[in-house]
C-alpha cells in the first residue's frame, strides 16, 4: 500500500469518526480514484452512503468490493445486509451463504441469513443460525461520533424482525448506544453503562419471548424506561381489536388466530377476509380472500397458525383506498404521511403519490392541518388510542369511512420514521418528518438520568 493511500485511508476514517461524512467520502473517493479495488476503502464507503440513506451508492461500493474479492465474506455480508434493509431477502440469503461458505463460523453473516430466512417465513431454518451467530454476543455497543461526553442508552432489542427503527432517532453523535439482544443474554453478565433504556422491541405477535426477556433485564436496573415491555405485550393485533374498538369513533376488524388445518371451516368473519402471518410488515404474507375457493391460496403462507382479519373497506368516493399514519411521540399526536392507492393494501413505497400531485396536495393539507383534514371525530378517537396504548413512542395505520369513524389497521411501537427521497417533489413532507424525529430524539434526551451508575 503506498503512502498516499495510507495517508488518505487514515483521513478518511478520521473524518468519518468524527460525523464529518462528506468530508469522509470525498477521501475515500479520492483513495478509489488512485486505487479502484481498495476493499476498506469500498466497504467503508458504502457503510458511509448506507447510513445516510444513499442506497444506490452503496450498493455500487459493494458489488464493486465483492466484484474484486470474491473470497472476502466480509463483502458478502455488506452487500447482503443492503439487500435485507432494502426488502429484498432472497438476495440477502444468497449473500450471507456465500459467506458463510468462505467462512462458516462467521458470526455476522449467520445473523443475517437467521433474518432473511425469517423474512422468507422459514423460522425452522433460521433458528440454528440465531444460535451460531448471538451467542455469546448480545450486546453489541455501537460506534460513537459525537465530540461532547455521550447521553448512554441501553437498548433492548429481538434478534426477529419486530424491532422500532431507531437509527435516525439515536444520532450516533449524541448517543452512545448498547444494544441487547434479550433473547440470548446472559443475565450473570453486568449491564452496560447508561443513562435511559430504549425497549425497540415493538412487535407483540413476534417477539414475546423477547419481551418476557426484556422485563427481567429491566428488573437489574434503575434508569428510566422508554417503552415498556408490559405495554408492548398488550398491542398484538387480536388484543388491539378488542380493547381499541371499544373507543367512540373506532372501528376495528373483527380478529381471529385460526389453525391452517381448520381454515377451511372458518366462515364467520365473512368475505372478503384478509388473511397473514403473524409478525410480518410492509405487506409480507399478507393476502385477501375474496371467494372461498381462493382459500387455496394460503399455502403460500408461513406458520401453522394465521390471523384472520375482517376486512374494512377504506375506500373514498373516488375508488382509492386511503391509508392515514400519525405517531404518538411522548404523549403528542404527529402526522407521518398518507397514502392513496388503487390497491387495497396500501404502503407508501408502493402507492400512487409519487405519480399524482392531487394526492400529494391532499397528503399535504393532512400533514399542515391534521385536525382540520382529519375532523374532530377522528381526531378525538386518536387521542384516546394513544392513551389507551400507553406507549412513549407509538404509531397508527387508519382510514377513515364516510361518517368520520376511524378505521384501524394497525397500531404499535413498529411505526418507522423514514426520510423522504432527495426528489423536490417530497419537499412538503420533510418539515414534519423532522418534527416527529426532533420529538423522538428529545423525549431520549429527557429521560436520560444524569447519574450514570443506572445499573
Amino acid at each position: 500500500m503506498s503512502v498516499e493511500i495510507t495517508r488518505l485511508l487514515e483521513r478518511a476514517r478520521e473524518l468519518a469518526a468524527t460525523a464529518r461524512d462528506e468530508a469522509a467520502k470525498a477521501a475515500y473517493l479520492e483513495l478509489l480514484h488512485l486505487d479502484p479495488r481498495h476493499f476498506a476503502a469500498l466497504s467503508e464507503l458504502g457503510s458511509l452512503a448506507l447510513a445516510s440513506g444513499h442506497r444506490s451508492a452503496a450498493q455500487t461500493a459493494y458489488l464493486q468490493a465483492v466484484r474484486c474479492h470474491p473470497d472476502n465474506p466480509v463483502g458478502h455480508v455488506n452487500l447482503g445486509t443492503l439487500s435485507l434493509q432494502y426488502g429484498e431477502p432472497a438476495a440477502a440469503r444468497d449473500q450471507y451463504q456465500a459467506a458463510l461458505r468462505i467462512d462458516p463460523d462467521y458470526a455476522e453473516a449467520h445473523q443475517g441469513l437467521a433474518r432473511a430466512l425469517c423474512e422468507l417465513g422459514e423460522q425452522a431454518a433460521a433458528q440454528p443460525h440465531f444460535v451460531e451467530g448471538f451467542t455469546g454476543r448480545s450486546i453489541v455497543l455501537q460506534r460513537y461520533r459525537g465530540i461532547a461526553p455521550p447521553i448512554q442508552v441501553l437498548l433492548l432489542v429481538s434478534v426477529q424482525l419486530g424491532n422500532i427503527l431507531v437509527r435516525a432517532i439515536l444520532d450516533d453523535r449524541v448517543f452512545q448506544v448498547a444494544a441487547l439482544y434479550t433473547e440470548f443474554h446472559d443475565a450473570q453478565l453486568p449491564l452496560p453503562p447508561h443513562t435511559v433504556v430504549f425497549n425497540a422491541i415493538g412487535d407483540a405477535d413476534l417477539c414475546a419471548a423477547a419481551l418476557e426477556q426484556a422485563q427481567g433485564v429491566l428488573k437489574r436496573t434503575r434508569a428510566p424506561v422508554i417503552n415498556s415491555p408490559l405495554q408492548v405485550q398488550r398491542t398484538g393485533r387480536i388484543d388491539n381489536a378488542r380493547r381499541l374498538g371499544g373507543i367512540p369513533g373506532v372501528i376495528a376488524p373483527a380478529t381471529r388466530l385460526v389453525a391452517r388445518a381448520t381454515l377451511m371451516a372458518e366462515q364467520s368473519l365473512g368475505l372478503p377476509l384478509l388473511l397473514r402471518a403473524p409478525g410480518f410488515h410492509m405487506g409480507q404474507h399478507f393476502l385477501r380472500i375474496e371467494r372461498s375457493e381462493e382459500l387455496d391460496e394460503v399455502a403460500t403462507l408461513p406458520g401453522e397458525e394465521l390471523l384472520a382479519i375482517e376486512y374494512l373497506d377504506a375506500r373514498g368516493a373516488d375508488g382509492m383506498s386511503r391509508k392515514y399514519r400519525v405517531l404518538f411521540i411522548d404523549g403528542v399526536l404527529y402526522p407521518l404521511h398518507l397514502a392513496v392507492s388503487s390497491h387495497w393494501k396500501v404502503h407508501y413505497f408502493s402507492a400512487d403519490m409519487a405519480t399524482s400531485q392531487q394526492f400529494r396536495d391532499e397528503e399535504r393539507r393532512f400533514l399542515e392541518d391534521m385536525g382540520g383534514a382529519l375532523g374532530p371525530r377522528t381526531l378525538a378517537a386518536l387521542t384516546q388510542i394513544a392513551a389507551a396504548l400507553g406507549l412513549d413512542y407509538a404509531g397508527i395505520d387508519f382510514g377513515i369511512d364516510p361518517c368520520g369513524s376511524l378505521l384501524l389497521f394497525e397500531a404499535n411501537a413498529t411505526m418507522a420514521i423514514l426520510t423522504p427521497a432527495a426528489d423536490p417533489i417530497w419537499d412538503y413532507r420533510r418539515a414534519p418528518i423532522a418534527r416527529a424525529l426532533a420529538a423522538a430524539t428529545e423525549m431520549v434526551r429527557k429521560r436520560a438520568r444524569t447519574d450514570p451508575d443506572c445499573g
